[in-house]
């Protein structure tokens, strides 16, 4: 795999409190909003700002160079994706804590000094979120997410709740040191669902995953991977978004769900994709949805099987929080039928 070429930050700071990190892709039309948000911070913070380009098509590398020479750049010679794009940046970063910032987001003036504050608080330090707001209507989204029994997230409401299941990718704050721990994003992932199984990973071993009360970002969701954003009455999503997310979700299930609810989870959840996949394939008269995204599911699990069986044998040995601890952060209320009875099938597309 061909590395990225480093264009190095202006007077890169030495010892930064926190590094930001960008995962950028032909987003030239939202680089602007999302970096002037982090060079608008409140509070004398000595902070750096790291972004990977994905091998853009547009001219987001251009902008980056020319108009934001304090930003340290790292430019992909091919698209890798958004797990690699991540762990290269959280290697070159440099401070006690990393931020991964989506494009799409933009925080709130008092953002970073207000996980900062949070941060120092936490024994032992974890993983932290914002309340996240839609971009165009300001609506509050969630306060980070609880899971459903089959890992599907739930937007948190509760404004009191600060315990979370798991803390979304577009803003998700963490020391650099835990990042490290952890072993930041497993790459087989490629996208969708590496920040869920970070979050759970960490929640097995007794470390918190939390949001803040106050403060914020804005979110043009599913404007930096496409799909999986409600249009009008409708969800809307795609493809190859479905296909990630319906397989990630199902591993990260088996290698994180203590024994024995992981193999009576795992039957009910392979049962109910089948029922759905030929369901949803016959509304749309589609049958590349039965087979692109929901075959695929048992066809993954076959093929990554001894993958799957070291993941959750190192998941079973490092865990140190109790099946109650761990089963803290989920609902029952199942989040597909949720959405089913608000919006109807979703719709697919390339």
């Amino acid at each position: 795999m061909a590395m990225a070429q480093h264009y190095p930050a202006l007077n890169r700071p030495a010892a930064p409190i926190c590094s930001v990190c960008i995962a950028n892709y032909n987003g030239i039309a939202l680089l602007d909003d999302c970096l002037e948000s982090i060079l608008a911070q409140q509070g004398d913070l000595i902070i750096e700002i790291i972004v990977h380009d994905d091998a853009s098509t547009d001219h987001s590398v251009e902008l980056l160079r020319e108009k934001y020479p304090q930003v340290e750049l790292l430019v992909s010679l091919e698209n890798v994706g958004f797990c690699i794009s991540n762990n290269r940046m959280a290697a070159h970063a440099c401070g006690e804590y990393i931020l991964l910032l989506n494009n799409d987001a933009a925080l709130y003036p008092d953002a970073l000094l207000t996980m900062l504050d949070i941060a120092r608080t936490q024994s032992p330090q974890g993983i932290l979120t914002l309340p996240q707001y839609d971009w165009t209507t300001g609506t509050l989204v969630d306060r980070g997410c609880l899971l459903d029994p089959f890992y599907n997230p739930i937007p948190n409401l509760d404004p009191l709740r600060t315990d979370v299941g798991m803390a979304i990718g577009a803003c998700l704050w963490l020391p650099r040191s835990l990042w490290q721990e952890l072993g930041g994003f497993p790459e087989w992932m490629e996208s969708i669902a590496e920040d869920l199984y970070l979050c759970c990973l960490a929640r097995t071993r007794g470390i918190p995953v939390q949001t803040a009360i106050k403060s914020g970002f804005r979110h043009r969701l599913g404007a930096s991977f496409g799909g999986a954003r409600i249009e009008g009455k409708n969800l809307k999503s795609t493809y190859r978004r479905r296909q990630l997310s319906e397989r990630n979700k199902t591993f990260a299930l088996i290698i994180f769900t203590p024994t024995p609810a992981a193999w009576i989870l795992l039957a009910i959840h392979l049962l109910i994709l089948l029922i759905e996949g030929i369901t949803v394939s016959l509304i749309r008269w589609d049958l590349r949805i039965l087979c692109d995204i929901y075959v695929n599911v048992p066809v993954a699990l076959m093929h990554d099987q001894g993958t799957i069986r070291t993941l959750r044998s190192q998941a079973k040995r490092s865990r140190r929080a109790s099946m109650q601890a761990y089963f803290s952060g989920f609902s029952l209320l199942p989040r597909k039928l949720m959405l089913l009875l608000r919006f109807g099938i979703p719709r697919i597309s390339k």
